[in-house]
């Protein structure tokens, strides 16, 4: 196969790749997608259906009454003579209501699982930040993750200031839909959270290993409501995992060191892990990550120090050199067309992946100059 088919070829089959890991359902902030990615969260089934409501058992009846309508035009006293899947058996009356919510095509209910019916407001108004209009988020690299289409910047600042106050509830329920909805919110807006919790209850649920799997949402948390003795922590996590190689949480470890820190600490992860060469590639890759996401949100670190970043690892990597490729596209950054170029030239870029990534790079940066010609 000559190298003309055998690039044709992949662009064929990584294109198809690409496309559906865009369609996936993800998480939005994609510092907290591996924490996330195994289901969708409650709060996305509550998007995206059409009607939710809290239900009860009735006594003596293989059937439920409608306690809240949280959303569609079902009347508190409705019966449900459906069939209602993941229904605990073991129900009675008495107990808490179960939050059901029915999809469009959907032949039955679903339950979510019980919460008390005081929670039925809360979630109406959860919602309801679905219909708050504004600027939407823009996909974006590795995995086009930003799933939250289906809300604007707006709605997600409403809807992370509601969920705050429910992290760690009581209600096993509503404590896993408000860090589902933590876990997914897009990085540009999770400053809303400043001064809105305590720092020192984001460290006790560091602290505590029943909460391992909300790990990356809390550790991004610290970065935003955190001090200096909560980075000096930090960083001590951050050296241990260096020294044994651990990965898991790493990106969300680092993002939050840059958002506490601020663009000084980009030199450090330039040293610690690009040019560091006794890191793996799942290091470098979770030091890409966190500053992909702070050059997406362009705040406390400017987008124009990641592109720098970025224009070193390409230089000091060149076999690794694609995996910023796409990012540097999305932010419509062209100037690294030339370095590119003489590397693919070069046969530098060995793996055919992130050879096609360069190779998409540089259409699109032909295109781009194009237009503007």
């Amino acid at each position: 196969m000559s190298r003309s088919t055998s690039l044709g070829w992949l662009k064929c089959m990584l294109a198809a790749f690409f496309l559906l890991i865009s369609a996936a359902a993800a998480v939005a902030c994609q510092l907290c997608y591996e924490a996330a990615r195994q289901s969708v969260t409650i709060g996305q089934r509550l998007d995206s259906a059409d009607r939710v409501v809290l239900a009860v058992p009735l006594a003596g009846a293989h059937q439920l009454r409608m306690v809240e309508v949280v959303k569609g035009k079902d009347a508190v006293g409705d019966i449900i003579a459906d069939p209602v899947t993941d229904l605990d058996p073991a129900a009675a009356p008495g107990s808490d209501p179960y939050l059901l919510l029915r999809d469009p095509f959907a032949s039955q209910w679903t339950s979510l699982g019980t919460i008390r019916a005081e929670y039925a407001d809360w979630l109406r108004q959860l919602v309801a930040t679905v219909f708050v209009k504004g600027d939407r988020p823009r996909p974006t690299w590795p995995s086009n993750m930003q799933t939250s289409s289906t809300l604007s910047y707006a709605g997600w600042r409403q809807r992370i200031a509601l969920v705050l106050p429910y992290l760690e509830n009581s209600d096993p329920l509503a404590a896993r839909i408000a860090w589902g909805e933590l876990a997914r919110a897009p990085y540009a807006i999770m400053d809303v959270a400043r001064s809105q919790i305590d720092a020192a209850a984001v460290t006790r649920w560091l602290d505590d290993p029943k909460l391992a799997s909300r790990h990356a949402a809390y550790t991004l948390l610290l970065g935003f409501v955190g001090g200096p003795a909560d980075a000096a922590r930090l960083e001590l996590r951050i050296e241990a995992a260096r020294s044994s190689h651990d990965t898991p949480n790493l990106a969300a470890m680092i993002g939050a060191d840059l958002e506490l820190r601020g663009p000084s600490r980009v030199d450090w992860v330039e040293a610690m892990y690009f040019a560091d060469r006794s890191r793996t590639m799942p290091e470098i890759e979770a030091a890409l990550l966190a500053l992909n996401v702070h050059g997406d949100a362009n705040r406390t670190v400017p987008r124009q120090r990641v592109i720098q970043a970025y224009r070193a690892f390409i230089r000091g990597r060149p076999p690794m050199a694609g995996f910023v490729a796409q990012q540097l596209a999305d932010w419509d950054y062209w100037d690294a067309a030339m370095d590119y170029a003489a590397l693919l030239k070069s046969n530098a870029i060995a793996d055919p992946a992130s050879e096609f990534a360069v190779v998409n790079y540089l259409q699109r940066a032909a295109s781009a100059n194009a237009a503007l010609e």
